[in-house]
Order: C-alpha cells, then structure tokens, then sequence
C-alpha cells in the first residue's frame, strides 16, 4: 500500500515482535473474545441479547435492570435503633446462631467460622466450655443459619446470637429494614474466630452499655440518615469497606451530644467516647453493609434483571444472588485475598475469603470505588494512584451505570459503578473487586492483612446459566 506497511493488531501480543522490528506503524488493539472464548456462554450472552425484546424491540433486560439500578439509588437508608437481635428477627430460637456467606453445616465450616459461633454460643450461655458447645453444635442441639435469610449482614466469621445487639437500618424510600451488629474493634475479635473471656466481655459491654446508649441517642435524634455520611467520608479518602476513618467520626459527631444525656454516668459516657472516638476507626462499616443492603434489597425480584443483589462468603464458599433469581444461591470455592500480610504471616496462614461485607461492592462503594483511596492502594495491594484509577475503570465497564450520590475525587467526580450486572462480567472477564481483611485459617489468631479478591468466575458463569434458563423456560 502507499507509505509502506500499516497494521492493526488484535489481541495477540506476540504478533507485535515483528512489527517493531521493522518499524511499521502499527495500532495495537487490546482485544479479547467475550465470555473468555466459551462457546457455550457467548450463545447464552447472543440469545439474552436479541431474544427478549418488547414490543418496541427494546431489551427486557436493560429495562429491568435499569428499573433496578433506580430502586438503588433511591435508597435512603437511615439508622433508627440498636436493640437485642431477639427483638428484630422473628422467630429467633433460643439455640439458633446466624453465620455469615452462603447456608453451609458445622462440619463444613471453616476454622475462624467454628471459633466465632462457638463464642456466641458461650456468650448466650448455651454450653459451659469451648468442647460442650462443639458437641452441641455437631449434634443440630444448636442450629446455624445463614444471616442473609434473616435480614442481617455482618462482616467476617458474622456470628449473631439473640442476645446482641443489632443496628436497625430502614430504608426510608422503599420501607424494608436491614440488620447488623456493632463493629467491636480491633485485636482479637468474635468476627476472626476468638472466643476466650475478654472477647467475650467486650461483647457484653457492647450489649449492656453502648448499644443503650446508642439506642437512647437515635430516638432522641429521630435515625441518622447514613448515606450523606458516606458520600461525605468517600470525598474525604474513604471508600467504607477497608477504610472508614471519616465515616465512623461522622457518625460520632452525629450523635454525641444526644449521648452526653443517653449514657448514664461520666464512666460510661468515657468510655463510649473512648471506643467511638479514638479507639474504632472500623465502626461504621457495619453501618455501610447495613444501608448497602437495604439498598440492594430494594432491587431484588425484578423480572429479567441480571443485576448481583448480593455477594457474600462463609470461609469456604462464595454466593451471589441475582435480581430474578431471588433467594437462590449461586456458589463456588471462595478464593485466597491477594495483597499485604502482617510480619510473620503469608499466604499459606490465610483462611479463603469470608463475610458478608462484599455487600458493600454490590452498593458500589469497597473495591468498585478503590480509585476514592489511592493513599491506602499499597495496603490492600492495589499498586500506586494510576493502577487504582484503572481499577475504577474497569469496574465502570461491569455496571449498569453510576451513583451521583457517592462521587469519587480522584475519577473527576464521577459516580461510583453501581449496579454490576452478571452479563458483563461474563462478557468481558471482568470481576468485581473486593476489598478484603485476610483471616488466619485457625481460630482466634486474628486478622493477618489486607487484601483484594474477586469472586470465582465460576459462580458468575453458573448464575448467568440459570438466569438463561429461567427466562427461556
């Protein structure tokens, strides 16, 4: 051709030796099959497209999830109570604990799970030692559910037992509520899987002094409306899973002059200044997974949405549910968080991912706003400012669109991603990011780093598989 050779590459690297070699102009075209080349699924993916279609030949499904990603931008979720889980959850039997992640039986679970609901069961009196509580648990005398079915999100090994106290989280546009447990702070915690006495003590002071007050404080103040708070902390380098310095101290400042009255006495009022103040800079994620999932929870069963309505993990088994789908779980081997280990810790100590706290992807905040906290990236093995922004990219290309509400600085103000819809995971290969605390695999050791992870790629092929065959039945 006139001018010499000129060449487009298309996803191959290796062709593009030779091209430099011989100094040709070349554009060089990052280009992948979708659905990582599987025939199977790109049928799947081509039949959604062009099969379901209104009258007007408009997708079924963009509709849907567009509907959906509107119910999640309404929300307002807003703070009202703190009161015994017993008093929020119907029917909580008095030898039932709450776990988090997927339905899973003892004797599958994973050692951090085992420990924490052994706690809880020692925390409500259930058995007189560790081993008695065991027997009890092995046996079905104490039954374990998942929190999920039951309204509650907690993050971790998530153990709930009646006695603890809940945050009552209700979202004013929709009217549905949500449920989780106040944060307890750093070191060894029930969440990592200890259960020795002074865990166990600061579950009691959380019960019996700072749940009172806090309870005490909301009616007074009417709730605390928590999505400003999270707009507000975003701005301010949090991104409300890994990090929420800002977000906890605005919610301190909501509520401590109403906790000057609610308290009860200078020594309680000092020491729940003490833990909200200075000592818990993790307290308000539990309020975050709480408003994510009210918010999510708006968008659950809508006909013909793909959108992820929630992704969750127990320490052995990744889940997520879809829109359509509902209650239905979605599963597959729960995977190793990548990132930064304390000294003395590495991969082979690390426990797979856990928790319900993904729940705060799915709202668009955690992982999907990494490019918010570029400061923190190298704790969480995110690489430097640039590999975060690219991070905020590519969540961008696996959502149905962006919240105004949760903007991010470091994208020029854009909108958090929200509302990841399963077709463009699949087609593009693209997974969710996850922002992750690491648990050490055996009990009450603690949390040994940070990390990220994605879900298994393959509960995202399997979801889209029976959200096809759903819909074509």
């Amino acid at each position: 051709m006139p001018g010499g050779l000129r060449a487009v590459n298309i996803g191959v690297g290796d062709f593009l030796s030779s091209l430099r070699e011989d100094r040709a102009p070349f554009a060089d075209v990052d280009w992948k099959p979708p659905a990582r080349g599987d025939s199977e699924l790109i049928d799947i993916l081509f039949n959604l497209e062009i099969g379901f279609r209104d009258m007007n030949g408009d997708s079924l499904i963009d509709i849907a999830n567009h509907t959906g990603l509107r119910r999640i931008l309404a929300a307002r979720p807003v703070v009202r109570r703190v009161l015994p889980a017993r008093e929020l959850i119907p029917d909580f039997g008095e030898n039932v604990i709450l776990h988090a992640g997927p339905p899973i039986e003892w004797e599958n679970m994973c050692g951090p799970m085992r420990g924490a609901i052994i706690g809880a069961a020692l925390y409500e009196k259930l058995a007189p030692n560790e081993i008695e509580a065991a027997r009890l648990l092995r046996s079905g005398s104490i039954v374990c559910q998942a929190n999920f079915g039951r309204k509650v999100v907690a993050p971790m090994a998530g153990a709930v037992s009646r006695s603890m106290p809940l945050f009552l989280v209700e979202n004013e546009t929709a009217g549905n509520v949500a449920h989780s447990p106040l944060n307890e702070g750093l070191g060894h915690t029930l969440r990592f899987g200890a259960n020795h006495p002074p865990v166990l003590a600061r579950l009691k002071w959380l019960e019996n002094v700072l749940a009172p007050a806090l309870d005490r404080a909301l009616v007074g103040l009417g709730g605390v409306a928590l999505k400003p708070i999270m707009s507000q902390a975003l701005l301010m380098g949090d991104e409300m899973h890994q990090r929420n310095v800002a977000a906890s101290q605005a919610f301190y400042r909501s509520v401590a002059m109403e906790l000057v009255d609610a308290a009860e006495g200078s020594d309680r009022l000092k020491s729940i200044v003490s833990f909200l103040a200075r000592e818990n800079e993790q307290f308000f994620l539990n309020l975050a997974m709480a408003a994510a999932k009210v918010a999510m929870d708006a968008a659950r069963d809508i006909p013909h949405s793909t959108l992820i309505t929630a992704m969750n993990r127990n320490g052995v088994d990744f889940g997520v549910h879809l829109s359509a789908t509902g209650d239905r779980w979605f599963t597959a081997p729960s995977l190793y968080p990548k990132g930064f280990y304390f000294p003395g810790y590495g991969e082979a100590d690390a426990n797979p991912d856990m928790g319900d706290s993904a729940i705060v992807e799915c709202y668009g905040v955690g992982g999907m706003a990494l490019g918010a906290v570029p400061s923190a990236a190298h704790l969480v093995g995110a690489g430097n400012l640039m590999d975060s922004l690219e991070y905020a990219f590519d969540m961008s290309h696996i959502c149905s669109g962006r919240n105004p509400d949760l903007a991010i600085p470091c994208c020029d103000f854009a909108g958090a991603p929200a509302g990841i819809d399963v077709r463009k995971v699949v087609a593009t290969g693209i997974l969710p990011l996850i922002i992750s605390g690491v648990a050490h695999h055996k009990p009450g050791v603690g949390q040994i780093g940070t990390g990220l992870v994605t879900p298994p790629m393959e509960v995202m092929n399997k979801a889209l598989r029976a959200f096809h065959q759903m819909v074509a039945e």
